[in-house]
């Protein structure tokens, strides 16, 4: 049996790394005054396959099946519709102020796997709902500033608009007729989206190196007054605050939701540039899912990438390992008093030889040994041995703890 292609497994020499992330982001996260949602790993088939919603991402890569009642459903491809969905579906709109959330879990893709992409994937990230105004989006992009330097991970961020619903409807007209005029430079995809919804052909992977992709029009170039004095703002706001980015005209995301400020994070893995996160503002997306009208924002990184930018976390020693030499000596009292204090301990779970105990201890890579036998245990008296200098003495439990925490 092997696992599913696509996934993998977090071994127990590799789960420290995913857990001082997750606590190195939850602390930023709450510094922020962001709070925890989790929501379920599939959703209706409807949250997710919106009657607007043409990405490659929701109309070819998602798994849909139906469950034993018939049912239609989808496992989540991404967090922020769900996130959305138990949104409205619990009316945390009714009070009218601003929710501040974050989130960390799987989502699932169909697509071909390779390097830093998986159909089984993690991200983490955040939603700023019912926040209007370039304070609201400058937040969002220094707090993504203040991830990369609390990690030390060196990343640039790219920003751009694609303005609101006129500016779009006013370029999705003039990228139709530009991209017309290429049809037959098209690949098959990009043809369905010059009738169905020509904006997506931005985000096309197989066309974009060619001279009239990379010479189209630009949403940056067609935004109207007020969504250009938006994005103008937001650059002297984080200008004056020295948050780094770049503009780049070229940006979209993958989402037909987005609208207004997009981004993306771009870092260097291996020397190869790797899309670590991105995301956006996305004013209708609310109502879409049946609640009022409301503005918000978000992002999203994938975990398995911004791993990848970090140095490996060594797991945390073993402070202490004790050797019972006779059934009789097993002494669960002493192993609650250690753990209570705070140590991690293991026993051993097969009597042997003392020798062969010591071998079998020391795979462990303890900082303690503790050896009891049936006198040990009648006297409350323990042999303690610090597994590096091999020094050994025997002493009272309270003297034994004492010497381990300090030592720690």
């Amino acid at each position: 049996m092997t696992k599913v292609k696509g996934t993998y497994d977090v071994l127990p020499s590799e789960s420290a790394n995913w857990q001082n992330l997750e606590a190195k982001l939850r602390k930023i996260f709450l510094s922020f005054g962001y709070q925890e949602i989790r929501t379920p790993i599939m959703e209706y088939y409807e949250t997710i396959h919106r009657h607007n919603e043409d990405s490659d991402m929701v109309k070819k890569e998602t798994y849909d099946f139906l469950d034993h009642g018939e049912r239609r459903l989808t496992l989540r491809p991404e967090l922020t519709a769900g996130i959305i969905r138990s949104y409205v579906e619990n009316k945390l709109y009714v009070d009218n102020d601003v929710t501040r959330v974050f989130y960390m879990g799987a989502n699932f893709r169909y697509e071909r796997p390779q390097k830093g992409r998986f159909r089984q994937f993690s991200q983490f990230g955040v939603e700023l709902i019912n926040a209007s105004g370039t304070l609201a989006d400058a937040e969002i992009i220094i707090l993504i500033s203040t991830i990369l330097k609390k990690l030390k991970i060196k990343a640039q961020i790219n920003i751009n608009s694609l303005g609101d619903q006129d500016s779009r409807n006013h370029f999705k007209t003039i990228i139709k007729e530009y991209f017309s005029h290429y049809q037959d430079h098209l690949c098959g995809d990009c043809l369905q989206r010059l009738e169905v919804n020509p904006l997506r052909i931005l985000d096309c992977k197989v066309d974009n190196h060619q001279d009239f992709f990379l010479n189209c029009p630009k949403p940056l170039d067609f935004l109207n007054a007020e969504s250009q004095a938006n994005f103008v703002k937001l650059q002297k706001i984080l200008d004056n605050n020295q948050i780094a980015y770049q503009v780049n005209k070229n940006l979209v995301r993958g989402l037909d939701y987005y609208d207004e400020l997009v981004f993306e994070i771009i870092s260097q893995v291996e020397g190869t540039p790797l899309a670590i996160g991105g995301g956006g503002r996305y004013n209708n997306l609310v109502s879409d899912l049946g609640g009022p009208a409301t503005q918000a924002i978000g992002f999203a990184f994938g975990f398995e990438r911004v791993l990848s930018c970090l140095p490996p976390t060594k797991n945390k020693p073993l402070d202490v390992y004790c050797l019972f030499l006779e059934e009789g000596s097993l002494d669960y009292p002493l192993l609650n008093t250690l753990r209570q204090a705070g140590l991690q301990v293991k026993s051993n779970l097969l009597i042997a030889p003392l020798s062969k105990l010591l071998a079998k201890a020391y795979r462990d890579n303890p900082r303690y040994i503790i050896v009891v036998g049936s006198d040990e245990k009648a006297q409350g008296l323990y042999s303690l041995r610090n597994a590096t200098t091999k020094e050994q003495i025997q002493t009272n439990l309270p003297n034994l703890i004492k010497i381990i925490k300090e030592n720690k």
